[in-house]
C-alpha cells in the first residue's frame, strides 16, 4: 500500500494534471508522490508572530502584519504607473506599493474586512513601504497558516509561469501531505528508531513541509538526514564487506632483496615515522590473501612517492610488475625520471607510456611487458589500452585518482586474472566527513608528518598596488640564484571580468625582467605537448629565470631550485588549489615563499581563503575550510546532489549525524551482513530505489 501511494504518478495529485506533470518532470525531476514529498523546503519563513505597525523598520527581513487595507489609488503613466494603499492597525499605518498587476487588483480589497499582510519592507525618499506584499482576507485557516513556519520551495522561471512558485508548489505539498495518513511505510528499523529516539517517517515528512513547531521541524530534518547518511554508509561498508569476503588478492609474503636493497642502500632520506607506518599498514593489506583497496593521503612533499616505490618493489621482490597512472604527461614524465633517477644502479625496469610515445618504443615496452621483463611502468590514460598487456600485474597505483573516472580506472583491474592490489594517492587532503562518505569503503593511511629539515613556506597577501614591490623581491631571488613561479587562472584575456591573463602578465613581465639579464618561459595549456615540454625543461634545467604558466604546473613539477610562488588573481582559485599550487615550491634546501595577488576589492569568502592561507600550511585545516566555503560538490568537481545523492543533508554542516549513521551501519552489517532479515527488508528496499538514480562515486574496484 505504501509503496503503491508513493509511486502514484504526480499527474494524479490534485491540481497538477498532465501538463503540470510535465512541467515537473523537466524541471525538477519530480515524476510521483513520493518525488514531491522528498522535494524538501530550502528554508522557513517565521510567520508564528504578527508586527505592529509602529514596530516596523528597513532593515527588518520580512514582516508580518493584520490590519484593514484602505486608500488604493492609482498615480504616474505608462511604465512608472503604480498603486499605493494603506494597511491600518490599531497603532497606526504603512504604506503597500504595487507596481504590476494593477488591473487584478482594482476592488480587492474591501473596506471593514481584516487582511493578513506579508512583506519585506524597505525605506524609500525616507518613508517605510512594503512592495508587492502576498495578502490574505483573515480567515481562521489563514490565520492557522500565517501563525506557523512557511516553507520556501526552489522553483524555476518556467515553472512561476504556471502557478508553480514556492507558494504553488506548497499548495501542492499541502494537499498532498492530507493524504499521508497511514500512507507511508516505516524504513528504519525499530530498534534504531528507539535507540537514537527519532520520529517516524510519515511523521519527518509530514513535519518537515508543515511543521508544528521550529523543535519538531529540527526533529524531522535530523531524520531525514540520518537516513540519507545512513544509506550511503551501508553501501559502502557492503561493497568492502563483500570485497573483502570474496575478492581475492596476490599474497605478497616476501619482503626481498630490491626491498632490502633499496631502503639500505639508495634511500635518498630516512623514512618519517609516518612514511613507516603506513608502509606497514600496505605491506599487511598485500599479505593478506585479500585485494587492498587503499587511500593515502599526504600533504604535499610528505614523501608519498617514496612509499608508492618501496610498495611498487615489494610487488616486484614477489614476482610480479607495478604500475603507476598520473592524471597528466608532466606528472607521468615527472614521477618517471625521479623513479628512474631513484633506482638507477637497481636491476629495476623502468617504462613510461603517455600518448605521445613513439610507435617504435611502444612495440619494445608491449613486449617487456608481456615477457615479465618491464617491472615498473608509468604512464598516463594510455595504460588502460587494450594493447597494454602485463605479464604478472600486481599492484596498482593510481596518482590524483579523482581526475580519472570509474569506468578508466577499472579497465586497470582486467589486465590480471585477479585484480590487482590497489594504492590511491592524492596530495589533496580529504576532509574526514568527505573522506567518509566518498571513500568510506576504502581502508585509509594519512602520512601527517613532514620530512625533516624541509622550511615552512612563508606566505603573504599583496594587492596589485604593491606590484612594484614584488618586482624587487623577485629580482633579489633571482640575484641569489633561485627561480620563480609566476600563475594566472586565465590564457585569454576576459571580456566580463577583470583579472589578469597570461599573455598580459607574460608581455608585462618580459618588459620589467629584459633579455639578457633575465629569462622567462611561458607554459599553457593550449601549446603542443613538444613545445610545452621544451619550455618546462627550460627551467628544469635553471635556463630561465621565471617560469610564467597557468594551473598546468599544479602538480608534477619538481624544481629544488624554485623559491616563489606568485599566484596573480589568487581570489579566482579555491583553497585547496591555491594550497596545491604553493606546494610546488619549497622542495630545497633555501627558504621559499608564496606571494598571494589580488585586487583590491575582495569579498568576504575570498579574504577568509588568503587569511588561511597566509595563517597556515596546514593541507587537512585547509581543506576543512575550503569544504566549508565551496561544499563537497564544488570540491569534487560535480553538485552535491549528484556526487551524493544527498537531498537535505549536508556532510559540511552534518558531520554529527553522518558519523552516527556510520555508526548505525556498521552494527546493522555486524549482524546482518546481507540485510537480509525481515527487520531490514523496507531499508534494503527503499536503498535499492535510491540507488536506481545515484552514483557509486566512492567505488574504486
Amino acid at each position: 500500500m505504501a509503496n503503491n501511494f508513493l509511486e502514484t504518478p504526480i499527474e494524479y495529485l490534485k491540481g497538477v494534471g498532465p501538463e503540470r506533470a510535465k512541467l515537473l518532470k523537466q524541471e525538477f525531476d519530480i515524476l510521483s508522490f513520493g518525488d514531491l514529498l522528498r522535494w524538501y523546503p530550502y528554508r522557513y519563513v517565521d510567520r508564528t508572530r504578527f508586527y505592529k505597525t509602529t514596530e516596523i523598520s528597513g532593515d527588518l527581513p520580512y514582516v508580518q502584519l493584520r490590519g484593514q487595507i484602505l486608500g488604493l489609488k492609482t498615480s504616474g503613466q505608462g511604465k512608472s504607473m503604480r498603486m499605493t494603499a494603506q494597511l491600518v492597525d490599531a497603532n497606526g499605518s504603512v504604506e503597500l506599493v504595487w507596481f504590476a498587476g494593477l488591473k487584478w487588483l482594482q476592488g480587492k480589497y474591501k473596506p471593514g474586512l481584516e487582511y493578513v499582510v506579508f512583506g519585506k519592507p524597505t525605506v524609500y525618499n525616507g518613508k517605510i513601504n512594503i512592495a508587492h506584499p502576498e495578502t490574505e482576507e483573515v480567515t481562521e485557516d489563514n490565520l492557522k497558516r500565517a501563525s506557523a513556519l512557511q516553507p520556501m520551495y526552489s522553483s524555476s522561471e518556467r515553472s512561476k509561469m504556471k502557478g508553480l512558485d514556492s507558494k504553488g508548489i506548497m499548495k501542492l505539498q499541502k494537499t498532498l501531505s492530507l493524504m499521508i495518513d497511514k500512507q507511508i511505510e516505516e524504513t528504519l528499523p525499530e530498534k534504531t528508531i528507539s535507540n537514537l529516539k527519532l520520529l517516524s517517517k510519515e511523521e519527518s515528512l509530514r513535519q518537515i513541509h508543515f511543521p508544528s513547531n521550529p523543535q519538531i521541524q529540527q526533529r524531522a530534518e535530523a531524520r531525514i538526514k540520518f537516513e540519507e547518511f545512513l544509506h550511503i554508509q551501508l553501501r559502502l561498508l557492503r561493497v568492502k564487506m563483500m570485497r573483502q569476503e570474496n575478492v581475492r588478492g596476490w599474497v605478497f609474503d616476501t619482503v626481498g632483496e630490491k626491498f632490502n636493497s633499496f631502503f639500505k642502500d639508495y634511500l635518498p632520506f630516512p623514512l618519517t615515522n609516518a612514511q613507516k607506518r603506513v608502509i606497514k599498514e600496505i605491506r599487511q593489506d598485500m599479505g593478506s590473501g585479500k585485494q587492498m583497496n587503499r587511500l593515502l593521503q599526504g600533504d604535499v612533499g610528505s614523501g608519498k612517492t617514496i612509499v608508492a616505490l618501496m610498495c611498487m618493489l615489494l610487488a616486484n621482490d614477489n614476482g610480479f610488475q607495478a604500475c603507476l597512472m598520473a592524471p597528466t604527461e608532466i606528472l607521468a614524465v615527472q614521477h618517471f625520471n625521479s623513479l628512474r633517477e631513484l633506482l638507477q644502479d637497481m636491476p629495476v625496469h623502468v617504462g613510461l607510456l603517455t600518448g605521445n610515445t613513439k610507435t617504435k618504443d611502444r612495440r619494445i615496452l608491449h613486449e617487456a611487458l608481456r615477457a615479465g621483463e618491464m617491472h615498473i611502468l608509468i604512464g598516463t590514460h594510455a595504460l588502460i589500452e587494450d594493447e597494454v598487456q602485463f605479464k604478472n600485474l600486481g599492484l596498482v597505483v593510481i596518482d590524483e585518482q579523482h581526475r580519472f573516472g570509474v569506468e578508466q580506472r577499472s579497465k586497470l583491474w582486467r589486465k590480471n586474472s585477479n585484480p590487482p592490489h590497489i594504492l590511491v594517492m592524492t596530495a589533496t587532503p580529504i576532509p574526514r566527513t568527505l573522506a567518509m562518505t566518498l571513500y568510506g569503503d576504502l581502508d585509509s593511511s594519512i602520512i601527517d608528518e613532514m620530512p625533516p629539515g624541509r622550511k615552512q613556506i612563508k606566505t603573504v597577501h599583496y594587492y596589485d598596488s604593491q606590484r612594484l614591490r614584488v618586482f624587487g623581491f623577485m629580482k633579489e631571488q633571482i640575484a641569489a640564484g633561485r627561480q620563480i613561479y609566476v600563475v594566472y587562472p586565465l590564457i585569454d584575456e576576459s571580456k566580463t571580468m577583470d583579472y589578469k591573463n597570461l599573455m598580459d602578465g607574460y608581455e608585462s613581465i618580459s618588459r620589467a625582467f629584459p633579455l639578457p639579464e633575465f629569462k622567462v618561459s611561458i607554459v599553457h595549456g593550449q601549446m603542443k605537448p613538444a613545445d610545452k615540454n621544451f619550455e618546462m625543461q627550460r627551467f628544469v634545467k635553471g635556463e630561465t629565470n621565471i617560469m610564467v604558466a597557468t594551473t598546468v604546473i599544479e602538480v608534477g613539477v619538481n624544481v629544488p631550485n624554485a623559491s616563489v610562488m606568485i599566484i596573480e588573481s589568487a581570489e579566482r582559485f579555491g583553497l585547496s588549489q591555491l594550497h596545491q599550487l604553493r606546494g610546488r615550491v619549497g622542495r630545497g634546501a633555501e627558504q621559499s615563499f608564496c606571494i598571494l595577488m589580488t585586487g583590491a576589492k575582495l569579498g568576504k569568502d575570498s579574504k577568509l581563503r588568503m587569511d588561511t592561507m597566509v595563517r597556515t600550511n596546514d593541507g587537512f585545516e585547509i581543506a576543512e575550510v575550503d569544504l566549508k566555503l565551496r561544499g563537497p560538490g564544488d570540491l569534487e568537481g560535480t553538485q552535491q546532489s549528484g556526487l551524493l545523492g544527498l537531498r537535505l543533508a549536508d556532510i559540511t554542516k552534518d558531520a554529527i549525524i553522518l558519523q552516527h549513521a556510520r555508526g548505525v551501519a556498521a552494527e546493522i552489517l555486524d549482524d546482518d551482513p546481507t540485510l537480509g532479515k525481515s527487520v531490514h527488508a523496507a531499508l534494503l528496499q527503499e536503498m535499492k530505489r535510491e540507488q536506481k538514480s545515484s552514483v557509486n562515486w566512492g567505488r574504486i574496484s
